[in-house]
């Protein structure tokens, strides 16, 4: 295949791999930007259910772990706000194929604010699953937002529930830390870091997806070119962690 290219693989319920192509050229990526006052990072959701081995394990999801210990660094030692998101969903949360009687992990299940699938259960408040991962390190956080801790609402966004009115406190607090600019990295990239990119823009942020620190999903089989579609429409801007480095 010419050109340049990410490649993705998705989860799929029979734990098959199946690989998806984006094509970097579809994405016209920022080059050398430096981060400064104004400038936030949020780190979503590297918790243990979402590595390999969890339950629900995102390919390759430990192998942007380093990448996002050194642009965490780079914030932090620049002064700048880094925000981890984190999954907090009760047993039998509404997300859940377990909470639905007769369906399975990946179904496709749609109504208000739920799907377009059902997950297994995740990131049960105060489970290993829920942690996160030892080696991310924590230390260059200054704020942690969870999500997703009521029962009957999902959520992917780290700014709002799926009901869209039900906040998280992460707008809040980037206001109240003069960010106009946030960088978003982590799990999965067609989910949360996608949802939360999207609303961040809504809000009002100039929002920067940095590509080769998140991995998708990739369930159903087009959410990865779906959510790069859409967060380009959107006006979501996207980053390679060597040009915030190099900046």
């Amino acid at each position: 295949m010419g050109g340049k290219y990410l490649q993705y693989v998705s989860h799929k319920e029979s734990n098959s791999l199946e690989e998806h192509t984006v094509r970097l050229e579809d994405l016209i990526c920022e080059k050398c930007l430096k981060p400064a006052g104004g400038d936030a990072l949020a780190v979503v959701d590297i918790q243990n259910d979402f590595i390999p081995g969890g339950a629900l394990a995102v390919h390759g999801g430990d192998s942007i772990i380093p990448g996002i210990n050194r642009i965490m660094e780079v914030f932090s030692t620049a002064d700048l706000p880094v925000i981890l998101t984190q999954d907090w969903h009760p047993s039998g949360h509404c997300s859940f194929a377990s909470a639905h009687p007769g369906k399975k992990p990946y179904d496709a299940f749609k109504s208000e604010g739920l799907g377009p699938v059902l997950w297994p259960d995740h990131c049960v408040q105060g489970s290993p699953g829920a942690e996160f991962h030892r080696d991310l390190d924590t230390r260059f956080a200054q704020a942690v937002i969870r999500k997703g801790y009521h029962r009957d609402i999902d959520s992917y966004s780290g700014f709002l529930e799926n009901d869209l009115k039900t906040r998280t406190g992460l707008d809040g607090y980037l206001k109240s830390r003069g960010t106009k600019r946030l960088f978003i990295c982590g799990l999965a990239l067609d989910y949360c870091v996608f949802f939360t990119a999207v609303d961040g823009v809504g809000l009002g942020y100039e929002m920067y997806v940095i590509t080769d620190l998140a991995r998708p999903v990739g369930s159903p089989p087009d959410s990865v070119s779906r959510a790069l579609k859409t967060m380009t429409d959107k006006g979501v801007r996207f980053i390679r962690s060597a040009d915030i480095l190099a900046g």
